[in-house]
């Protein structure tokens, strides 16, 4: 059974679409990433998943449960990151753990403090005082402090520095390892192409693509780059004789330009 499963998930702002007819499934040990620019539909896609926003059309599920109906039992099981958290300025990260901790039930702090050595975080400073950086960290320790079955991260790594953009990638990949399934918006391309399975790309509010990530890859590899370094210089003649090249080689294309051959494409059919 699928952790997360949507059918036909649909959202309208009166006659304004955020999202429409979005079919998605992530299993348990999967990380999955939701792709796309702002305002595509990815903050409004997690919202109605976590019955934040109640759906226009269509269903969801979690854990095999019903999101608006059961939507206190799946919170209980999950870790959920919004990309506009907040417990107030002057509320310090350990209090604002504790207060989760309270609210499952658990006694004590689960893995905050280990978490907290690892993202080099301070728990017992005011929010307030902390940086862009250092309130994201406290963050991701809320969303995985009690290590929850599903985790719904958005845009996790934003305002961390590479170092701890480098610890939250080896962190994901061992919560995939113990079976965790995670669902993340992003826009770093490149963390994605790193540590996700699957991609789902949303342009406008529609899914325009749910595939692999090596997939994705492999079908732009006709659209190769090619560079040639020559010895001298060379004019663009001299390219098609190779005459004096030194090397040459192939790139496979990014995630980057994999994502934006999709919305490029729709533009230019628009333009036709």
């Amino acid at each position: 059974m699928a952790v997360i499963e949507t059918d036909g998930l649909t959202k309208f702002y009166g006659a304004v679409r955020g999202i429409e007819d979005v079919t998605v499934s992530v299993e348990a040990g999967e990380v999955f990433a939701f792709l796309g620019p702002n305002g595509a539909g990815k903050t409004t896609t997690i919202r109605t998943l976590l019955d934040l926003l109640h759906p226009s059309a269509g269903s969801a599920s979690i854990f095999g449960l019903d999101s608006r109906r059961d939507s206190v039992a799946i919170r209980a099981r999950l870790g959920n990151l919004p990309g506009d958290f907040g417990y107030g300025k002057r509320v310090t990260g350990r209090e604002a753990v504790g207060l989760l901790a309270k609210l499952r039930g658990l006694e004590g702090l689960g893995r905050a403090e280990q978490l907290a050595r690892r993202f080099r975080a301070d728990l017992d400073r005011p929010l307030g005082q902390l940086s862009r950086g250092n309130r994201q960290k406290v963050g991701l320790i809320t969303a995985l402090f009690h290590s929850p079955e599903l985790l719904i991260l958005d845009e996790p790594t934003s305002g961390l520095d590479p170092l701890m953009q480098e610890e939250f990638l080896a962190l994901v990949r061992e919560e995939r390892e113990r079976g965790c399934a995670v669902f993340l918006s992003s826009h770093e391309l490149d963390e994605v192409e790193r540590v996700c399975d699957r991609v789902g790309i949303i342009r406008d509010g529609t899914l325009v693509a749910v595939e692999q990530v090596a997939d994705l890859l492999a079908k732009t590899m006709e659209r190769r780059r090619v560079e040639v370094e020559f010895a001298e210089p060379a004019e663009l003649e001299d390219v098609r004789a190779i005459p004096g090249v030194v090397s040459a080689e192939f790139a496979r294309p990014t995630l980057e330009e994999v994502f934006l051959t999709y919305y490029r494409g729709e533009e230019e059919e628009g333009k036709g």
